[in-house]
């Protein structure tokens, strides 16, 4: 895929790369569903200035860039992924608590920030429990889940390019439904939230409901992610959300080679193991016709891709 360096699995990139990138490396095992090939390219980068330096490189080579937070909403391309591919570490998926304040890194995971904010006492991230993502993809997507919204508690946002690094107001980020307006190769090393003192075990009661309603609602312990469609803001939808219009549809339990739509909440896709991301694409192709076919709603995919992943509808388009 590449003149850099030897191929192989990991092997070093050589030539006049930053020390720390490989080749071929699988990508599958970085993500929940478990599909997709392997990075031309990868590094772990710790440090914002590792993160420049690894941007910059990729700038002069004219290398495509891409970000793997915690993998639970990503499909990688089956026939593997051109360019750099970049999974934050080190102290950039550190905590660090200061007071009301909690400062985090890009990479860190937001279920573990809500349970180290309720052993500090610390209100307003309780919802992050709900969310098996990264803050860098929270900030990107602008998550939210049962009530609690991310721009709420967000202070700042530090965001590194191939330029340097630079801190911006959650104003400056255009936030809206399951998006945001920061720039594709721009990367979120650090966020600063501001949260409210409350008691700590009520805080972690809190943290143990979302929890068990998470349970509850929807598949764990298996080969998944969600949720795969956003909910339609379409009022033929009536309110409905993109689980409820799927198993409305029949798509509950329904099967494209190796991957299902959840039969527990279908806006989750399930891998038994053998499905690629091809099945994936042409399950969410087929629930998404259904959809339309039924009530007259498009739904569009709020999973996030790496690689050349089509969907058929955008194809058509």
């Amino acid at each position: 895929m590449s003149p850099l360096g030897t191929a192989g699995d990991g092997s070093p990139a050589g030539g006049d790369a930053p020390a720390g990138v490989r080749r071929e490396v699988a990508l599958a095992r970085f993500t929940t569903v478990r599909t997709g090939g392997a990075a031309e390219l990868f590094a772990r980068p710790s440090s914002a200035e590792e993160l420049v330096a690894l941007l910059r490189w990729a700038e002069r080579r004219q290398l495509g860039v891409g970000v793997i937070g915690s993998g639970s909403n990503l499909l990688v391309a089956d026939e593997g992924v051109t360019g750099l591919v970049l999974k934050l570490g080190g102290a950039l998926a550190g905590i660090e608590p200061d007071g009301p304040r909690l400062r985090c890194g890009g990479g860190a995971r937001l279920p573990q920030i809500a349970a180290r904010a309720a052993q500090l006492g610390l209100s307003g991230i309780e919802f992050g429990v709900s969310i098996p993502g990264t803050v860098g993809g929270a900030v990107r997507m602008n998550a939210n889940a049962y009530g609690g919204e991310l721009a709420k508690v967000l202070e700042w946002v530090e965001v590194a390019t191939a330029a340097g690094t630079g801190r911006r107001d959650p104003a400056q980020l255009g936030f809206a439904y399951r998006r945001s307006s920061l720039e594709s190769r721009a990367v979120v090393t650090r966020v600063g939230f501001l949260l409210r003192i409350d008691e700590p075990e009520r805080v972690k009661a809190t943290l143990a409901d979302l929890r068990a309603q998470r349970k509850q609602a929807q598949p764990s312990g298996i080969r998944t992610f969600g949720s795969t469609f956003k909910n339609p803001e379409n009022p033929r939808a009536e309110g409905r959300s993109a689980g409820q219009l799927l198993d409305a549809a029949g798509c509950g339990g329904l099967r494209v080679g190796g991957a299902r739509f959840s039969p527990k909440h279908a806006n989750f896709v399930d891998n038994d193991g053998t499905a690629t991301t091809a099945d994936v694409v042409a399950l969410m192709a087929l629930g998404r016709a259904r959809v339309a076919e039924r009530f007259g709603v498009a739904l569009e995919p709020e999973v996030q891709r790496l690689g050349p992943v089509r969907l058929p509808w955008e194809q058509r388009c």
